[in-house]
């Protein structure tokens, strides 16, 4: 019969182990005892080697150093290369030539003006919610006009750019483009709050016309707490507060609709937010110090960005044009690992500036409280998690107004996740095919990709491990976005100047 605990559970069980026996930490406590206390005088110790998973050894910060001195010395070889074939390439009048728009085709500058005619759909927008909040405009009619609004803010730069292409420069097309599409986002926010701040009043007053229990609003509901918690302070800072300061009332929270305003809606228009509220959290005043260290950043910024386009991107994409257009698959993959390098630099660059230097600018300025821009996306273990940390604003603005409506009215969380890269991808191929005026779809297809290569990355993730995982996000980073330039330079090249490249 076999040995038992008191609890009834087989003893012999316990003689396996669930750990590997090949660890060197498995030798017992009284074996080593015995060794030390012979006359050989011992030094060796069950030990694993540091590269062993075993060993729980994770202090490789000197291979880092290594790693990033290595890859500066790389960068420096390919600098000096640039250098000894294309010569010192930078020309700050060049950059002031296409930051202004001098370069367009005429004199009217009509990035300039249809920049500014993005005011009309705005206050268009205005005036549709200003008639729904006091019921002259039918709400299904209201729809309808927003939806045409919003459709025209797509269509406007697609039309004007292809009727006047020659007209526009690269650097106006792309710049009025950006800009439309982020006032198509804010616009479509806007309506929608409005709708749901509509709805919600609506609601409220047939609750009290049917004697139902009393409704208020979230915005007196937050004064209350306010109240209380005022009330609930130490009584000597109380005191102090009394002897000292004046107690100020808490700032009055805008109600609907008193916020239709065309004050409230430019501010929202300029604030660093996809994503409309009435209130939102402001801070209480401007750092000057810290202004100024943005100011810089953005400054100094923009010039390492435009000399490294200039100097080390500009030739490495004209360089990949022959071998990619011959189809020699081991040149052009020379080409693309070559471009990855500059190519990646720059987009590191630009992020910063953007989501940190500018962003932070531009809320310091309008005393935006949010400062919430990016979140550790270089930590990210798989595609999906870098999509939700990278880029807060527009991963709210989906989030808020694509992928949680789609959930409310009885959609798949896969379904809502898929329109969401849709509706992304639509936007990437929009920025690069009209301002190029080459409609192809490598930017939208290269979005739809992120499908499959997330589910890839948190397969790697799930059985290799989180580094493997973390690699894959890299990877496609660092290859994806040259190999989409190379594609678009290739046809953008071949559509206007084909008979050049043939002759060549």
């Amino acid at each position: 019969m076999a040995p038992t605990d008191g609890n009834g559970n087989d003893l012999r069980t316990r003689i396996r182990r669930t750990q590997s026996v090949t660890r060197a930490e498995e030798i017992t406590d009284q074996e080593q005892k015995q060794r030390k206390s012979q006359p050989d005088k011992p030094i060796h110790n069950p030990q694993d080697s540091l590269f062993s998973w075993s060993s729980n050894f994770n202090d490789f910060s000197g291979l880092v150093n290594w790693g990033f001195l290595l890859l500066t010395m790389g960068g420096i070889r390919l600098l000096l290369e640039n250098f000894i074939k294309y010569g010192f390439r930078v020309n700050p009048m060049e950059w002031l030539i296409v930051l202004t728009g001098r370069n367009e085709g005429d004199s009217s500058y009509p990035s300039v003006v249809l920049a500014m005619y993005v005011s009309v759909p705005i206050v268009l927008c205005l005036i549709i919610e200003k008639g729904l909040s006091v019921d002259i405009i039918p709400e299904s009619t209201g729809k309808i006009a927003h939806a045409l609004n919003l459709v025209a803010v797509i269509l406007i730069p697609i039309v004007a750019i292809n009727l006047k292409g020659s007209s526009f420069s690269l650097m106006g097309s792309s710049s009025v483009c950006f800009l439309y599409c982020i006032v198509f986002t804010k616009l479509l926010s806007y309506v929608q709050v409005n709708l749901w701040c509509r709805t919600f009043q609506k609601g409220q007053k047939i609750s009290i016309s049917g004697k139902r229990r009393e409704s208020f609003s979230i915005a007196e509901f937050e004064r209350k707490q306010q109240r209380n918690s005022n009330a609930d302070q130490d009584e000597g800072l109380q005191m102090m507060m009394n002897g000292k300061v004046k107690d100020h009332e808490p700032a009055k929270l805008v109600e609907y609709p008193d916020n239709l305003n065309l004050r409230d809606l430019l501010y929202f228009l300029c604030a660093p937010t996809l994503c409309y509220e009435l209130n939102f959290p402001k801070t209480n005043r401007i750092r000057k110090r810290f202004l100024i260290k943005r100011i810089l950043e953005v400054v100094v910024g923009v010039n390492i960005a435009m000399a490294l386009f200039q100097q080390w991107m500009i030739p490495s994409v004209k360089n990949s044009l022959i071998p990619f257009s011959n189809m020699e698959f081991t040149k052009a993959s020379e080409r693309l690992l070559k471009l990855a390098i500059p190519n990646h630099f720059i987009w590191l660059c630009m992020f910063y500036l953007m989501f940190h230097s500018l962003l932070n600018l531009i809320g310091e300025i309008l005393q935006f409280g949010d400062r919430c821009f990016y979140n550790d996306w270089w930590n990210a273990n798989n595609v999906e998690s870098f999509w939700r940390l990278w880029n807060l604003p527009v991963h709210r603005w989906c989030i808020r107004h694509i992928y949680i409506p789609l959930i409310d009215i009885g959609y798949s969380k896969k379904t809502a996740a898929t329109v969401v890269f849709f509706i992304s991808a639509f936007f990437h191929e929009y920025l690069v095919s009209v301002p190029l005026k080459t409609f192809k779809v490598w930017a939208f297809l290269g979005m739809m990709s992120q499908i499959p290569l997330s589910f890839l990355s948190k397969f790697l993730e799930k059985n290799l491990g989180e580094r493997w995982g973390n690699i894959m996000v890299w990877a496609s980073l660092i290859l994806g976005q040259p190999l989409c330039i190379m594609v678009y330079y290739h046809d953008f090249v071949i559509q206007n100047y084909n008979s050049a490249v043939s002759a060549e």
